[in-house]
């Protein structure tokens, strides 16, 4: 697959070494290791205390939606949003992190992606009000931050939504994505979805008063087969003779540039915004869905943050928190990515993790001690606001929140 021009600058901007130049390149995938180029003072990521102290909160586009509701008006998103953000500042948390792109769609005015079904019960039906300049609004008068978290990648999902309004790129042209079974997803070896997502970014971070931009745990999915072999074979047709990447690498390098892209994007087009990752809490998982995580904390220029999803129980018999942690910490991290820890709110007061978060009530409380005594870590995310009021968990969280007020 050819490079565009566009994309080509793109990347000429963001790699500081790639293993081929850029004039002999002739598919759109670097070096995975390459480093992208150093922010120019401008362009780099803010001295923000809050950055050094995260206490964030995931807030789903489940939580946000408004699909099922009798009332889907204005009013009502208002009240709904603001009584979680509400509660949300009582508990103790300085950053709202709202899903706004689930399904290659918008919970924004977007001229790229069609309206969410979240909202309005149908994709590309508006719901006759911008729901994130609200929640930017409202966040802001609390003293909290907000990070607007994207799925790059994710089109549908297990049948959601059941239908994709017209207007969506994907249904405009579907040469951009790969239709698997679990669900379809915009194609990271395709030069003009990796343009569209990251156009998107800018969108986001140029009309909207947002703190941060974040991508999720996403990536390649597990079951990718053989569906992007037509891609991987033009890569081998114009590759370097003895100097071509095996399909791991290929498919790591695809979401590194997206990456580094995005992470420029941010910083170019929003000075003082952070671009950060939330990728799977095992370590080793994340080599499955093409994530190269190892690079992302180590060198300058892929995110400002890291939030593995560190979704265990301390005595989890498979992984359990300390240890994961501990792989975690053991990673050189570059002096400019933070590490922060996704905590599981929603598994407190369940049989999950084969019952281990049932023997005590201060799991997370306990969790949350022990990442203030771990020096590289810089703060925590919670996943997710139901479970601040959630019934089997309300002991849990009695002790969690008294841990991160104290």
């Amino acid at each position: 697959m050819k490079l565009s021009k566009p994309l080509s600058l793109i990347i000429t901007a963001v790699m500081l070494t790639a293993a081929i130049t850029i004039s002999s390149l002739s598919v759109r995938s670097p070096q995975p290791a390459a480093q992208p180029a150093a922010a120019t003072a401008s362009e780099a990521a803010p001295k923000d205390e809050t950055l050094d102290d995260m206490r964030g909160v995931w807030m789903t586009y489940m939580e946000l939606s408004m699909e099922n509701e009798a009332d889907k008006s204005e009013a009502a998103f208002r009240q709904k949003f603001a009584g979680m953000a509400a509660m949300c500042k009582n508990t103790g948390f300085n950053t709202l992190i709202v899903q706004v792109r689930p399904f290659c769609d918008a919970l924004y005015q977007s001229k790229l992606f069609p309206p969410s079904h979240i909202l309005s019960g149908e994709q590309g039906k508006s719901a006759g009000y911008d729901a994130l300049n609200i929640m930017c609004a409202i966040t802001h008068k609390l003293g909290m931050k907000l990070h607007a978290w994207v799925n790059p990648y994710r089109v549908t999902a297990n049948q959601t939504p059941a239908k994709l309004g017209e207007s969506n790129p994907y249904v405009k042209d579907n040469s951009i994505g790969l239709a698997l079974e679990s669900g379809t997803i915009l194609n990271p070896a395709n030069a003009a979805a990796q343009k569209l997502i990251t156009d998107g970014v800018a969108e986001i971070v140029k009309n909207y008063d947002v703190d941060g931009i974040q991508f999720d745990d996403y990536f390649y999915p597990e079951d990718i087969g053989d569906s992007d072999s037509a891609d991987y074979q033009a890569y081998l047709d114009s590759a370097p003779e003895n100097g071509a990447m095996d399909l791991q690498t290929w498919r790591e390098s695809n979401v590194n540039l997206l990456i580094a892209e995005t992470c420029l994007t941010v910083h170019r087009n929003k000075p003082g915004a952070v671009f950060g990752i939330s990728p799977q809490g095992n370590l080793g998982n994340n080599k499955l869905l093409c994530a190269d995580v190892v690079n992302w904390c180590g060198k300058r220029g892929f995110a400002d943050y890291i939030c593995p999803q560190i979704y265990f129980s301390l005595d989890n018999p498979a992984l359990g928190f300390s240890e994961a942690l501990s792989q975690w910490s053991a990673l050189e991290f570059s002096g400019s990515v933070r590490l922060y820890v996704g905590l599981a709110g929603y598994k407190a007061g369940t049989d999950a993790d084969e019952g281990t978060w049932l023997g005590r009530d201060s799991v997370l409380a306990d969790e949350f001690n022990i990442l203030k005594k771990n020096e590289k870590v810089k703060g925590f995310m919670l996943y997710s606001v139901s479970s601040l009021n959630g019934k089997n968990a309300a002991k849990e969280m009695q002790s969690f929140k008294k841990a991160i007020s104290g």
